[in-house]
């Protein structure tokens, strides 16, 4: 027996469960504990009682029923609100994670638990030697995405394996402090800028790495398309709703993952979530330029952001002809040297982009290049004038404006206006049957947007196209052409899929490719996705303050958009730069923001939680204030106030 006076007055029991391996020691605990008794402590006293000589220092409290870690070990029971009723876990820090990543290649490794989101990425990039591990995050897979899988799972005649590379064993991940190389240039890997593959100096890192070359290989390099019939079984976003499902997952980067409700051995997706891609370096960013392009790739090919025909050309030259051939023309020489072009198929293709009647003209430059155009059109300005009373001026589009003028002979004076494109939204008003072919302007202004119209009315066929495909409108959408694109092997395969004339047309824009090498072809791919209306929006379904509707809010790096959600027509843009502040009411989850010359909104978040979209214009804030000069260190204090809020 235990005499009162041993136990003390104000004792009491406390039930600890152990999480280890061995089944003939038992895993429940009671503990006899007083309120001023410090978690490290409680720790020592059950590590004592246990009696399995191990390894305990990457063990910690949680606590179940508040889903949150102790992890403070100086303070007390009392201070942290312990009390008899609360079931502890004693259980490890660090656990087995599935992460699929941008290229759509999944790797299992061990993840911190118990640090923040924001902390953990960092040491899941430091493992995957990827810079900038504040641009990345982790997102759950969509529900619908899920229900696709589980089907196609379901249909499927044999078992479905799934290739997963294992790197569990590297020092972040068993719970060791990991290199400080993240940062530093001297401690990470150099790559070639030209081939992508690791450089002589630095193959000894790999020794020391769970990113051996073979593996290496996989994050850095391109492998082969998938089937059409792969394709077609992979979820794919119809409307702006279902893109604004595969948004609503991200996790909160300032709570843990056990927090959160992820289990050990759960699959996450590793996404760039923020779309600013700071100082990509060919020499250091090997994997971080792949995978950026694999996430571009796959964004198109799955259809989560729209291209017109000419942009679909640019990419499959990009990709089909080139990243692919270099891709499995450098595993094939391990590494050795940048792989050449075939002189004699270079010809062939010259000649028969020659007989097909095209011409070499640099179609890259069309969207990675600023373009200029100039021709006659029509300038319509509803609600001030009316359609007949509209006569024709010269309009030249410049840089990030439309000037117009009288006549032609006038454009080398004064325009009559200058409209500033900056932030615009464009709008098809387009009907092919009758010949119409016009670009509806939504120009930013402090209350709202002004609309204004061009007519294409009196001018050739090949100017209207232009105005399209190489101006503003990027309007035509091409699904079906696109996928006949996307989906090839080879030239072959393409040839016997397209028409002749879309041949003739891919290969034109493949004579301007073929010469690049791997990682330049990479870079120009992201260039051209950049370029797109669409790029680095994510929508949001959103009501209002004031509003009977719902509406459709897309959240970019520089500008949040109001889109009507049944036409896809952009209402109003609010740039960051005229944001004064914002705030979240967490009682109501509302998300008010106040803009130069007294423009407020306020919205209630309906396809995700509010903390979400708080997040993201923190984040984007956040990522606006690095510069080269911080000797590439991060503010993470100054993330978690941008980011975290006080709920």
């Amino acid at each position: 027996m235990i005499s009162s006076s041993e136990y003390g007055s104000h004792s009491w029991g406390l039930l600890v469960t152990v999480d280890h391996q061995h089944e003939e020691v038992q895993k429940e605990f009671l503990l006899r504990v007083t309120g001023d008794l410090h978690i490290g402590g409680v720790m020592l006293k059950l590590v004592e009682q246990i009696k399995i000589s191990q390894d305990w220092s990457d063990y910690a409290l949680w606590w179940e029923q508040k889903k949150c870690w102790l992890l403070k070990t100086h303070w007390t029971l009392d201070k942290c609100g312990v009390q008899a009723d609360a079931k502890l876990f004693f259980t490890t820090q660090h656990k087995m994670l599935r992460l699929r990543l941008p290229n759509m290649k999944t790797v299992r490794l061990k993840v911190s638990f118990s640090s923040v989101v924001f902390k953990a990425v960092s040491d899941i990039c430091k493992i995957l030697n990827i810079r900038r591990s504040e641009e990345l995050s982790l997102l759950k897979q969509s529900e619908d995405a899920l229900k696709k899988k589980k089907k196609k799972d379901k249909n499927s005649k044999e078992p479905v394996t799934e290739d997963i590379l294992n790197l569990c064993n590297s020092p972040v991940s068993s719970g060791l402090s990991g290199s400080p190389g993240l940062y530093s240039k001297t401690m990470t890997p150099i790559y070639d800028p030209i081939s992508g593959t690791p450089a002589s100096s630095t193959v000894t890192w790999f020794s020391d790495s769970p990113l051996t070359e073979q593996n290496c290989s996989i994050l850095a390099f391109s492998h082969p398309n998938c089937s059409p019939e792969t394709l077609a079984e992979m979820y794919q976003p119809r409307t702006l709703a279902d893109k604004a499902k595969l948004n609503a997952g991200w996790l909160d980067s300032s709570r843990s993952l056990m927090e959160q409700g992820i289990l050990e051995d759960d699959q996450l997706l590793l996404r760039f979530k923020y779309y600013t891609f700071f100082d990509l370096n060919p020499k250091y960013d090997a994997v971080r330029i792949n995978q950026i392009y694999e996430q571009a790739r796959w964004a198109i090919l799955l259809e989560e952001i729209d291209c017109t025909e000419e942009e679909m050309l640019i990419f499959a030259a990009l990709q089909a002809y080139q990243v692919n051939k270099l891709s499995l023309s450098s595993e094939a020489q391990d590494f050795t040297c940048e792989s050449e072009v075939d002189e004699v198929e270079a010809a062939l293709s010259n000649l028969e982009v020659t007989l097909e009647g095209g011409n070499t003209s640099n179609a890259l430059e069309d969207i990675t290049d600023i373009p200029k155009l100039a021709d006659n059109l029509r300038l319509v300005r509803p609600r001030k004038l009316s359609l007949k009373a509209i006569k024709p001026y010269w309009f030249v589009f410049k840089d990030t404006s439309v000037s117009y003028f009288k006549n032609k002979e006038s454009a080398q004076g004064e325009p009559i206006e200058k409209l500033n494109l900056k932030g615009c939204e464009v709008v098809p008003d387009v009907n092919v049957a009758a010949k119409k072919f016009g670009i509806k302007l939504l120009i930013p202004v402090a209350d709202g947007m002004n609309e204004v119209y061009l007519r294409c009315e009196n001018v050739s066929s090949k100017t209207r196209e232009s105005l399209y495909s190489r101006f503003i409108g990027r309007l035509s959408k091409r699904p079906i052409v696109f996928k006949g694109i996307f989906v090839l092997q080879s030239t072959e395969t393409f040839l016997s899929s397209c028409v002749s004339q879309l041949a003739a047309r891919i290969l034109e824009a493949h004579q301007n490719v073929c010469q690049m090498p791997l990682v330049e072809a990479k870079l120009r791919f992201i260039q051209a996705w950049q370029s797109l209306p669409e790029f680095g929006l994510s929508y949001y379904i959103v009501r209002f303050k004031g509003s009977k509707k719902d509406d459709m809010l897309g959240v970019s790096y520089n500008r949040l958009i109001r889109i009507d959600i049944a036409t896809g027509d952009p209402i109003t843009t609010w740039r960051f730069s005229n944001m004064k502040q914002w705030n979240v009411n967490w009682e109501i989850r509302q998300v008010a923001i106040e803009f130069d010359q007294n423009v407020s909104i306020a919205f209630t978040c309906l396809s995700a939680d509010c903390k979400i979209i708080h997040e993201y214009i923190g984040g984007y804030i956040f990522l606006s204030t690095r510069s080269k000069d911080q000797n590439e260190t991060l503010d993470e204090d100054l993330f978690h106030k941008l980011t975290g809020g006080q709920e």
